[in-house]
């Protein structure tokens, strides 16, 4: 696929998600077969004196380098990388698979020590903290297929929603933002929900295409030992190659106590006991991307559903520091609107969002008929 969309997106991504300095390094890390979108990147990189570099990244490979590699092995890939990355001032992820489960059978084992070696220390510790960097999709007929859209119907809802007025969105966002920097305690109601804790002191950030695309969510976390309650997720998420559906988890004191899901509960339960982080949750964030409106069993623009929260296990994001360490962070989602069971989100004892919808007058602005 190649065409102006193409390069509208690669000129959006180097010039606003990115910013593209003048003698930046810029790691474009790709798993795409079709090369079309990093060719179109490399060259609005370079277009704005920036300096690109392009890996490659498949996922089958990557699936037998995990089954068979030893721990030297695993070691010496996460030191290049790790050197690697602290050179770059900029990191977009071009990713797209034909099969999310590629990674499905590599043993439970493998995958935590590649999370712990390679994933925490070149990721969590060095790109999240020190480049500027955005993770995106690449649209194919896998995708297509898991929207139940027609590859040229997704193709173009893929535009649409990468494309969209992210500056405006920005805009919207600040008393959203305003509103969680200054909130001690959150509860969160819904079916099989009824979860509070705390988010004083933490901050939050605005992400409106700066850091992912498709964007849409502000995002905080909660005090790390606050969370007490417990929480349903209708929504399937896929980790390590597996597809989980209706994770229940209950939390005491920050920690998750009690894990369940519609199946492979010993799996859900092996992903938990990766680290000590990994049973406390590292992020709390509303999304709000009006295009985003069911689920596509993909994290990346399941997070943004409009009417939907996530709730993290796992690592905090630097930007929002609660002590919280771990090489999971995984962005299980809840979509709060009528068609999803509906569900209430509490700030201080004031109702900021019903079904889905802010009822803020100050929030209104980032329902999705004012997004759109």
């Amino acid at each position: 696929m190649h065409d102006s969309r193409l390069t509208k997106l690669a000129e959006l991504i180097a010039s606003y998600s990115i910013d593209v300095q003048p003698g930046d390094n810029v790691w474009i890390d790709n798993s795409v077969s079709d090369p079309s979108l990093a060719i179109e990147l490399m060259r609005a990189i370079s277009a704005r004196g920036g300096k690109p570099y392009v890996k490659n990244v498949n996922q089958r490979i990557l699936r037998q380098f995990l089954i068979t590699a030893t721990e030297d092995q695993i070691r010496t890939l996460a030191d290049n990388d790790l050197a690697f990355m602290k050179q770059m001032q900029g990191y977009v992820s071009l990713a797209g698979s034909d099969n999310i489960s590629e990674l499905s059978d590599v043993p439970a084992d493998r995958m935590q020590l590649y999370r712990k070696l390679h994933t925490k220390p070149v990721h969590f510790d060095q790109r999240l903290e020190h480049t500027k960097w955005t993770l995106l999709r690449y649209p194919n007929a896998s995708m297509a297929q898991l929207a139940n859209m027609s590859t040229e119907g997704f193709e173009q809802f893929y535009f649409d929603v990468c494309t969209m007025d992210y500056a405006r969105m920005n805009r919207a966002m600040d008393p959203l933002k305003a509103l969680m920097d200054r909130t001690d305690m959150v509860r969160i109601t819904g079916p099989g929900t009824d979860l509070s804790f705390s988010i004083r002191g933490i901050g939050s950030v605005k992400c409106a295409g700066d850091r992912n695309l498709p964007d849409g969510e502000v995002f905080t976390a909660p005090v790390r030992d606050s969370v007490n309650g417990f929480i349903t997720y209708n929504t399937p998420s896929p980790y390590g190659g597996y597809v989980y559906d209706n994770v229940r988890l209950e939390f005491a004191d920050g920690r998750i106590t009690n894990a369940t899901a519609a199946a492979n509960v010993d799996g859900l339960n092996q992903i938990f006991d990766t680290d000590e982080g990994a049973r406390y949750v590292g992020e709390f964030a509303i999304g709000v991307n009006p295009y985003i409106m069911n689920p596509l069993k993909d994290i990346l623009f399941d997070e943004k559903i409009a009417g939907s929260f996530h709730f993290t296990p796992g690592s905090c994001i630097p930007s929002t520091p609660n002590g919280n360490s771990s090489s999971v962070h995984w962005d299980l989602v809840n979509i709060q609107r009528p068609e999803y069971g509906g569900g209430e989100i509490w700030f201080d004892g004031v109702l900021i969002r019903k079904d889905g919808l802010f009822v803020v007058p100050e929030l209104e602005q980032l329902n999705p008929e004012h997004l759109k």
